[in-house]
């Protein structure tokens, strides 16, 4: 069948597997070459498409043990994190990193060792696994963790899934005293403002800046800097009087019902989108507000298939990392890039982002990262390849889980564990069985 990342860019045929039970992925593997775990299709480019056979995982869904004394819980890895935050916010527990999607599978958040809006406090989520199962090509299964298995686990994290096959993972949840999040907005003019606000506000539990990528001039990369932290109870009380502490999380969607025409995602448009939501901001600023998990982490998830609004065509998310020392110059260059060729939507974020993980090919490392999506039109691969070469150029990389188009050398510019993490792939999978789209693009 035709599969796609989120995306929906680029598209092949692959042979699709829908195992139930480990016992089945392992069987279902013997016969396979070429293949590649999938979660649910949340990576936005080709890594989770096999070049041959593509091995669904939404089977292996159950829950495992959980220990209220450690707060370990062990999951199958096509558990979806909006699974887990269903069963254990009510009972005041929640995951340690999440997100933009909560659709995400646990075992694709391992793969793209995912970040969220507290990075620079808490780390990726693969800082927080304690230990995975993992089925190599061979049909062993191994037990990984930063005790035993140790080179196998840091490839594994962040590794897109060419390392072995996650079977299950057991991380932690932390308490949180509600199902709440207290935000408060503060508006930043330009760039700089908003790059000193994320850096001075490392105190909160999260932050974020949504920011306008079409604004030029004195403007230029004019934002809304989002803090957040977990609501007490006296705070719930009293921004929201008689309110459940522990709400259930929204199961409030709507459904796309057609894809837009592409003519519809224009300068003019986007323009005055991003003029409305900056007034808005504007108007809220220092007001403190509540919101529920949903809508502050996930606020695209309550609209199915957001995707089509890019038409049939598909788009591309370019997410790119800039160390701390040259993030003012360099990011203002890339802004001041796009605002020009005027084709970023409305779906632009700034974030900080603290120390590296320990994975080999995890994204994340002290800086800034900018994520933009784009709709494909002519001329936008040729003006990204310029993108990445300022990225490069400036010691950042390119984001794997959201990639689609970046060059071999970009890749192995960006990735210092790079060759590490191919040493151990040989080790594991001699025959190259484990193949993705993404793999053969990039030399993986």
């Amino acid at each position: 069948m035709e599969l796609s990342g989120w995306a929906r860019y680029p598209r092949f045929d692959s042979t699709l597997f829908a195992p139930a039970t480990k016992a089945e992925v392992l069987a279902i593997e013997q016969k396979l070459a070429h293949y590649i775990a999938r979660g649910n299709g949340r990576s936005y480019g080709d890594a989770a498409i096999g070049s041959r056979a593509s091995i669904s995982m939404l089977g292996l869904n159950r829950f495992g043990a959980f220990d209220p004394e450690t707060h370990l819980l062990t999951v199958e890895a096509g558990v979806l994190l909006a699974d887990v935050i269903a069963t254990y916010l009510p009972k005041g527990y929640f995951p340690p990193v999440v997100p933009g999607t909560k659709f995400a599978t646990i075992g694709g958040m391992i793969a793209a060792d995912v970040h969220g809006k507290n990075h620079y406090r808490v780390g990726s989520f693969g800082n927080h696994v304690q230990s995975l199962h993992l089925a190599l090509p061979s049909g062993e299964v191994v037990f990984c963790s930063k005790e035993e298995n140790r080179d196998l686990f840091d490839a594994t994290i962040g590794g897109m899934g060419l390392t072995g096959t996650i079977l299950d993972a057991t991380f932690p949840l932390i308490n949180v005293p509600s199902g709440w999040i207290q935000e408060e907005t503060i508006v930043a003019p330009n760039l700089e403002a908003a790059l000193d606000l994320l850096s001075n506000h490392t105190e909160a539990a999260y932050s974020s800046a949504w920011i306008d990528c079409l604004s030029t001039g004195k403007s230029l990369g004019r934002s809304l800097v989002h803090l957040g932290e977990h609501a007490r109870p006296i705070v719930v009380e009293e921004l929201k009087p008689g309110a459940d502490l522990f709400p259930q999380p929204s199961v409030d969607t709507l459904t796309l019902p057609l894809e837009f025409p592409s003519f519809t995602l224009n300068r003019l448009s986007v323009a005055a989108f991003n003029a409305l939501q900056y007034r808005k901001g504007a108007l809220t600023a220092g007001v403190p507000l509540l919101k529920g998990i949903d809508t502050f982490f996930c606020p695209l998830d309550g609209l199915i298939e957001w995707n089509r609004i890019y038409g049939k065509r598909g788009f591309i998310q370019h997410q790119s990392l800039i160390p701390n020392e040259k993030a003012p110059t360099v990011l203002a260059e890339i802004l001041r890039r796009f605002a020009v060729r005027g084709n970023a939507s409305f779906l632009a974020s700034l974030k900080k982002l603290g120390p590296a993980s320990s994975g080999l090919l995890s994204f994340p490392s002290p800086g800034y990262t900018l994520s933009l999506d784009l709709s494909i039109d002519r001329g936008l691969f040729e003006f990204l390849d310029e993108i990445d070469a300022l990225v490069i150029k400036a010691g950042g990389r390119i984001y794997l889980a959201k990639d689609a188009r970046q060059s071999p050398q970009t890749l192995v510019a960006g990735y210092p564990g790079l060759e590490r993490f191919r040493a151990i792939r040989a080790k594991v999978d001699p025959d190259s069985l484990l193949t993705s789209r993404m793999s053969e693009r990039l030399g993986l």
